[in-house]
């Protein structure tokens, strides 16, 4: 499905991409991401936008806070407004007034969450909408059909996020390694079907494979390698930050991202706090996306340089202070930890607005500092300085 203005990237094998790996401190990398609307400087955080909007921010506040590119969701966009809305709009670019760059997600993540009200085939998933209940088929061919409709710069395979544990009655039941090679291999067929229909619709972006296999480094090899022979332009780290412990999530890390071709761009999925992410450009990662800024920021946990500050707590009811003196934000610039605790007990929805403002130039500033650390070969110092200052705790 052809765009008017394609011809402007010469496109490859790797779709309206290119990856340039300027250099590595260990195993963590620089980069630079050129795609169809932009330039994206790795390693990279995306602000999660489910349904086309990134919770309490305009595209200008998205912009002013330093992000470059936004995740979008397809289940959900695919459910409401619908696909002819956005049709209509010629893409999801335009429908929500954001001119740089978008992943558009698969929507696998979205139907693996419906637990009982979906069931998996070779075909695809069938599922009840939560909306309104109808019953709908998502298939690896209609989630690259909805991507290409949303003309996502960078579209994701539909996979089957493979759950840490699964529970039967009242127990908890550890996924085996049987299950995960299962569900790893029904992924891999599934992106075969997601690259052969990415091409039969000439869709001009990029798209990206997704590394599965649970906590089991051999299938997570054995994932890796049948994507390898797709020759997709991008490759992500899927179903880790599923519910596993922490340990089991870095030991999978470790082995998988330095596994990932070197010339590609590297994503990892839903992860997580400002540790993932610095533990993750350390493996090796250029991408992130994770709800947590937004999401904590409404609920009152807002992060700091100097660790994590709950403003609910009764102690900042007095306060003058910003919320981190070391923070260029407009929110700390502007108003005080007393403030902020007034809106938030009264349930403003100023106080949203200003906590997401905050916690998104949080994360984007971090990956900021990560980019000129790896720039002056002071990463590792770096790192060493964020752990001690974030430990230090909130005074």
């Amino acid at each position: 499905m052809p765009r008017p203005g394609a011809a402007a990237f010469i496109r490859d094998n790797r779709g309206m991409s290119a990856f340039t790996l300027h250099h590595s401190r260990g195993r963590a990398r620089r980069g630079t991401l050129k795609l169809r609307r932009g330039v994206v400087e790795t390693p990279q955080f995306m602000p999660v936008g489910t349904y086309g909007s990134v919770k309490g921010m305009t595209p200008e506040g998205l912009r002013q806070a330093g992000a470059s590119i936004i995740l979008g969701n397809t289940f959900h966009l695919w459910l409401r407004p619908g696909l002819e809305v956005i049709r209509n709009f010629g893409g999801l670019h335009r429908f929500i007034g954001w001119d740089g760059p978008i992943l558009t997600d698969s929507g696998g993540f979205q139907v693996w969450s419906l637990g009982a009200m979906r069931r998996i085939s070779e075909e695809g998933v069938r599922f009840a909408s939560p909306v309104n209940g109808d019953k709908l088929l998502l298939t690896p061919e209609i989630s690259i059909q909805i991507q290409t409709v949303l003309d996502a710069d960078i579209a994701m395979q539909f996979d089957e996020c493979t759950p840490y544990e699964t529970r039967r009655g009242n127990e908890a039941h550890r996924t085996t390694e049987a299950e995960a090679r299962a569900s790893m291999e029904l992924s891999l067929r599934w992106a075969r079907r997601c690259r052969d229909e990415f091409q039969r619709l000439d869709n001009p972006n990029a798209l990206f494979g997704i590394v599965q296999g649970g906590m089991f480094e051999s299938l997570r090899e054995a994932s890796l390698q049948g994507l390898l022979e797709l020759e997709l332009p991008g490759y992500a780290i899927g179903g880790l930050s599923v519910g596993e412990p922490k340990e089991d999530m870095l030991r999978v890390l470790g082995h998988v991202a330095p596994l990932l071709p070197e010339q590609r761009p590297r994503y990892l999925m839903g992860v997580g706090t400002p540790e993932d992410l610095v533990e993750g450009v350390a493996a090796g990662i250029d991408l992130f996306d994770c709800v947590m800024p937004t999401r904590n920021a409404r609920n009152g946990h807002l992060f700091t340089r100097w660790g994590d500050l709950r403003i609910r707590n009764a102690r900042f009811r007095n306060d003058p202070r910003p919320l981190d003196e070391s923070c260029a934000c407009p929110t700390c610039r502007g108003f005080s930890r007393a403030y902020l605790h007034h809106l938030d007990r009264c349930g403003e929805m100023l106080f949203a607005m200003l906590a997401t403002a905050h916690n998104l130039h949080y994360y984007l500033d971090l990956m900021r500092q990560m980019r000129e650390a790896l720039d002056d070969d002071r990463f590792d110092a770096f790192s060493a300085r964020f752990a001690d200052e974030r430990a230090r705790g909130i005074a």
